[in-house]
């Protein structure tokens, strides 16, 4: 039976733009902007308006009184006046002196305002009834009397609701206003990011040579420049790849040819007998030659893989240096070249013995390579305190300090020298450098005494001897 797929949905989100974002967020702000605002405004707009009424009917109360005592007896008030306070809806009460009747205001008057008006006092205040709540003020007559005005604080206030209404449209345009700056500035933010988003698609998809120009902020033109360099790295290794591959393959092609034109001679029959064997023996060197080259070319990659191990085993150094001094002895006395072989050793060392040879043995085939005869070619091997220290110099033609800060990359002295001086596949300085860094050491390049180049390789104890 099939067990039961408990893996969870996949659920796809939907990815937002940087400019719907910055609207979004543009509009937000604002919106929260004008609520604070309203929330703030209205208590103060009503308050104000309020209080705009009350000053309003105090002077109507003032005019009001005036007007009473100037036609006597409460008779004959003007009737603009009277229109002024009905389109107000102000109602005004005419109170006697002494214990007036009251009844007909709709709220309980308080007698501390009686009082006032009787001591011929102004009074002014709010007053609350079940029907709500008035303004109130009040103004003694010279003659019997005196003369009070109420309105509706709601009708006082009205003018808040409008003005209201105006803040509100204020702030709705200043909404709009705000997202339409918002879409303008989140299009000039994107716009660069764009490009920049298109140059690195094309840089993708093989395309060099995209320069981008800062138009942006500071951090846009921060990814505009590193896209540029970017690109420009990336030219740069492409070429020196290109390179690289046209010199292997050229060294490829060199023995490959040696061994397909001999061989077929010897199938042919055109070569025979000893030459037929001293083809042979060609044959067999190129093939070896061939089979060095792929080696080199595998342990390049693979020290750059995870599959690149170390082992640790205990070296007899004693041993090591006369297995070096013998095989490199006998290929020097073959190319008439000294070999000059320095031992500094006092026990064992823990480490890759067969790292450590292809180390030996590419240097010492570099060096031989530009050794002319008759020179010589210097190995040391000295063990420190916690490493071993390799060293071989040779007397040729040495290198520039421009050369030296390139020699453990691949290719560069190969592509330099070419035709030039002896040169060999172009990628075993650099493995010699992989190696080394892959064992926890250096290589370093300089000048030697006899003349030509030193390489010195100093490689850590992997553990106790």
């Amino acid at each position: 039976m099939g067990s039961a797929d408990t893996r969870k949905p996949h659920v796809k989100l939907r990815k937002w733009s940087i400019v719907a974002l910055l609207v979004l967020l543009t509009s937000a702000v604002a919106a929260f902007a004008i609520v604070v605002a309203g929330l703030v405004s209205y208590p103060l707009i009503v308050s104000s308006s309020q209080d705009v009424g009350a000053r309003n009917l105090s002077q109507l109360a003032n005019v009001t009184a005036n007007a009473i005592e100037q036609q006597g007896s409460g008779s004959g008030v003007g009737q603009g006046l009277i229109k002024t306070l009905q389109r107000e809806s102000i109602s005004a009460y005419l109170i006697p002196f002494g214990s007036p009747n009251l009844d007909d205001l709709p709220f309980d008057f308080p007698q501390t305002f009686v009082e006032q008006l009787n001591a011929g006092q102004n009074i002014s205040g709010r007053v609350s009834s079940v029907q709500g709540e008035y303004l109130l003020e009040g103004r003694p007559l010279n003659v019997d009397g005196s003369v009070v005005l109420i309105q509706p604080i709601s009708i006082a206030g009205a003018s808040a609701g409008a003005i209201i209404w105006r803040l509100v449209l204020a702030l709705a345009l200043g909404l709009v206003i705000a997202v339409a700056l918002g879409f303008f500035a989140a299009q000039r933010l994107a716009r660069p990011l764009r490009r920049a988003s298109t140059a690195a698609m094309s840089m993708a998809s093989g395309s060099r040579g995209v320069e981008l120009l800062s138009t942006g902020p500071k951090e846009v033109d921060e990814i505009s420049a590193s896209l540029n360099a970017l690109d420009s790295a990336l030219t740069a290794s492409e070429a020196r790849q290109r390179e690289f591959l046209l010199s292997v393959s050229h060294e490829f092609r060199t023995p490959l040819t040696a061994v397909r034109g001999y061989s077929e001679a010897i199938s042919d029959g055109i070569i025979s007998g000893d030459e037929a064997v001293d083809a042979a023996r060609l044959i067999s060197s190129e093939s070896t030659r061939l089979n060095r080259l792929v080696s080199d070319l595998l342990d390049l990659a693979r020290l750059g893989s995870v599959d690149f191990a170390i082992s640790e085993i205990r070296i007899d150094l004693e041993e090591f240096a006369n297995e070096v001094r013998q095989v490199w002895g006998y290929r020097c006395q073959e190319q008439q070249v000294n070999l000059e072989c320095e031992v500094f050793v006092n026990g064992g060392f823990i480490g890759d013995p067969i790292r450590i040879r292809q180390i030996v043995d590419n240097l010492a085939e570099n060096a031989l390579r530009l050794s002319p005869s008759h020179s010589t070619l210097a190995i040391r091997i000295q063990q420190l305190a916690d490493s071993l220290v390799i060293e071989v110099r040779d007397s040729g033609p040495g290198l520039s300090p421009d050369d030296q800060m390139v020699a453990f990359e691949p290719g560069a002295l190969y592509e330099r020298y070419r035709g030039v001086r002896p040169v060999g596949t172009g990628i075993g300085l650099a493995l010699v450098s992989r190696l080394a860094t892959g064992m926890g050491g250096s290589a370093k390049v300089g000048p030697a005494p006899e003349g030509g180049a030193r390489f010195t390789i100093e490689i850590p104890q992997r553990g106790q001897a």
